[in-house]
């Protein structure tokens, strides 16, 4: 691994690995069967360092009636493959919404937003592999555990297959619930001395092979610009005008999207056709124009809120952009 921080940030937020809390609270009352190895926030058996590395959770839930809870939209910071054996299961990923039923597969890129439930679970024995491959941001190379025995070319093309298709559901094959069977039952029988290791480490593999497999055969449209630096700043963009109080430096946007300035400011020209203080700038005149026009707020409470460090810069810089001072816009919007 790397070292770098288990987060994920974009547009001034700090994303954390989802820590499972409703499925913890309805397995403690007695509502749902649940069995897991984990690490880090994940619940389940602790995983010790060195065994399984880059496993962050692998288990299952069985939920033998309908539930009061689901699991609200979160990320995890591996990609993660689910396989929903029996019962039926509302998804969402990306705000699109899925009906999973017996069979069905679903994968999400690491940091993918998602949430399982419609919005609470439903009846159903849900298995999963969450497996960190190191990535903090779009652009960044997967690195795989050592562990796994796929050939360089098929772990290649199977990274290639994850990377670039955005299709998260799919039809399961019986091998691929034969694997996650098979790991359910060496979820079940876990010693207390530790987790069978070599015969995870097995299923595993024949899992990601027969995924592989899977992908191959359907061969889904491949965007490869789901992969690079330029997805990056696309993702930091879109959420940039929700965090415009935040103090942007031209540094500071450029590290949260794990590139260089130079790279960074390309891209965002490129998408934005500015600069990217420029682009701040104007998506911050666009936020003041809309409270000016729409609140009563004092002027000084929408230039601070809007990022701007004083009311007197505030109005320097919109009148220049506007060619009227804030105040005479607000009344002109008024008549």
């Amino acid at each position: 691994m790397s070292g770098r921080k288990n987060i994920f940030e974009a547009g001034g937020e700090r994303y954390h690995a989802d820590t499972c809390a409703a499925l913890m609270a309805a397995h403690k009352a007695g509502e749902v069967a649940f069995k897991a190895v984990a690490r880090g926030a994940y619940p389940g058996q602790r995983l010790p360092p060195g065994v399984l590395p880059q496993v962050s959770s692998l288990g299952y839930w069985d939920a033998s009636h309908d539930q009061s809870w689901g699991l609200a939209e979160h990320r995890n910071e591996g990609i993660e493959i689910t396989y929903l054996a029996n019962g039926h299961l509302g998804f969402m990923v990306d705000g699109q919404p899925y009906a999973l039923e017996p069979g069905n597969l679903t994968i999400t890129r690491p940091w993918q937003p998602h949430r399982v439930g419609n919005p609470a679970v439903a009846s159903s024995r849900l298995y999963w592999l969450i497996l960190d491959v190191d990535v903090r941001q779009p652009h960044q190379p997967w690195n795989w555990p050592t562990w796994l025995v796929l050939s360089k070319a098929d772990l290649r093309e199977l990274t290639e297959l994850l990377r670039e298709n955005e299709h998260p559901v799919w039809c399961g094959t019986a091998e691929i619930e034969r694997c996650f069977s098979e790991l359910g039952g060496l979820l079940d029988t876990l010693p207390a001395g530790g987790p069978p290791v070599s015969r995870l480490a097995l299923a595993v593999n024949e899992l990601l092979v027969c995924l592989h497999e899977l992908l191959r055969a359907e061969n889904p449209p491949r965007r490869p610009g789901l992969t690079l630096g330029e997805r990056s700043v696309a993702m930091f963009l879109e959420r940039l005008r929700d965090e415009l109080a935040e103090p942007w430096t031209l540094d500071i946007m450029a590290e949260r999207t794990g590139l260089g300035r130079t790279r960074f400011a390309h891209y965002c020209r490129k998408l934005t056709n500015l600069a990217p203080l420029a682009y701040l700038q104007q998506l911050r005149v666009e936020r003041a124009c809309h409270r000016l026009a729409k609140t009563r707020d004092p002027i000084t409470m929408i230039a601070l809120d809007c990022g701007f460090g004083s009311s007197a810069y505030f109005s320097s810089v919109f009148r220049r952009a506007m060619q009227c001072t804030p105040r005479a816009y607000r009344e002109r919007c008024r008549r």
